[in-house]
């Protein structure tokens, strides 16, 4: 759609009228504008017909240039309407164990058996890519944490990020409690109406310095809620060899008293499932209403008047005559 920003512009468009009617009667003969001294006479030495003729272009001219300058004025401008965005006021943190244990392989990808981070990279890369209009980040532990990647509404970007995640990076220790709060304090400081973690581990907590219910508790205070994925056929309550059992129940703690909800893990379908269902809890985007996109077209109306100026000053000057 086609608008002008300043139309009350086009009310000066009598002006040059007002002036010749107005001005000395010494400096004043009719009632049009006259072209400079200079280029009639020589319009007169050129001979009639030809006079004629060559004399539209210097009377013409002045009021081109006008309406060019007017026109410029007022601020040509075309509008298009972009579609809304999916938006949301919801910041998700991803936390993710990097611990040893997460290159067990006994999870399957694509029919073939793969390491669990591999399917956690996977299916959690999709998981973010769908979160558009939320602010997604990542904090990834091991026996340290550190933040992968701040919260960004950039989620290709996050995604990418959780996708090129190396064992190792952080340490091959279990320190879960840590990473829920390195989270808390990134969320701390958001003014997100909706605060969501997305805690994914299969380890026990071997390197924590803040237990997790503790930290379950200040998510709770924060209004911060946390879902637990707890990963691995086998937890710590079916006994045996502790170093290939994951805590579920702590997970499952933290995710109750957070006011979050836990799940158990045990092979890639359970993992597709836990992740729709997240997706569910955590699923009211809203549309923003569409934006405006303005294109100014005042340069064209511009340059033209300089053009038309140019030619001008070039029939005054004898170059065209």
């Amino acid at each position: 759609m086609w608008s002008l920003t300043d139309p009350i512009a086009l009310l000066l468009a009598p002006l040059p009228l007002l002036f010749m009617r107005w001005r000395s009667p010494e400096r004043a003969e009719g009632g049009a504008m006259r072209a400079p001294p200079s280029v009639v006479d020589r319009l007169e030495a050129a001979g009639a017909a030809s006079g004629r003729r060559a004399m539209l272009a210097p009377l013409a001219l002045p009021w081109l240039i006008w309406g060019c300058l007017l026109l410029a004025l007022s601020g040509p401008q075309k509008l298009d309407t972009a579609r809304g965005l999916p938006a949301s006021s919801r910041d998700v943190m991803m936390v993710l164990d990097l611990s040893g244990s997460m290159e067990r392989s006994d999870f399957s990808l694509d029919g073939v058996t793969a390491r669990r981070l591999d399917v956690v990279k996977q299916v959690g890369g999709e998981f973010v890519r769908r979160r558009a209009g939320d602010r997604v980040g990542l904090v990834i532990f091991g026996d340290r944490s550190f933040v992968a990647a701040s919260l960004s509404h950039d989620v290709e970007s996050i995604a990418q990020t959780l996708e090129a995640a190396t064992i190792g990076v952080a340490g091959r220790s279990t320190a879960i409690s840590d990473g829920v709060g390195l989270a808390l304090r990134r969320l701390e400081r958001s003014e997100a109406a909706s605060k969501v973690i997305v805690l994914l581990s299969d380890g026990i907590d071997t390197a924590r310095s803040v237990a997790p219910r503790d930290a379950a508790r200040l998510a709770g205070e924060l209004g911060v809620r946390i879902h637990t994925l707890s990963l691995g056929p086998r937890d710590l309550s079916d006994g045996g060899d502790i170093r290939d059992v994951v805590d579920a129940e702590t997970l499952s703690a933290l995710a109750e008293i957070s006011g979050g909800e836990s799940w158990r893990v045990r092979n890639t379908s359970d993992l597709q499932d836990a992740i729709e269902a997240i997706d569910v809890l955590e699923g009211s985007l809203m549309s923003t209403p569409p934006a405006e996109i303005r294109q100014d077209y005042w340069t064209w109306p511009a340059g033209l008047a300089l053009m038309l100026s140019l030619a001008l000053m070039a029939i005054d000057r004898g170059i065209w005559l």
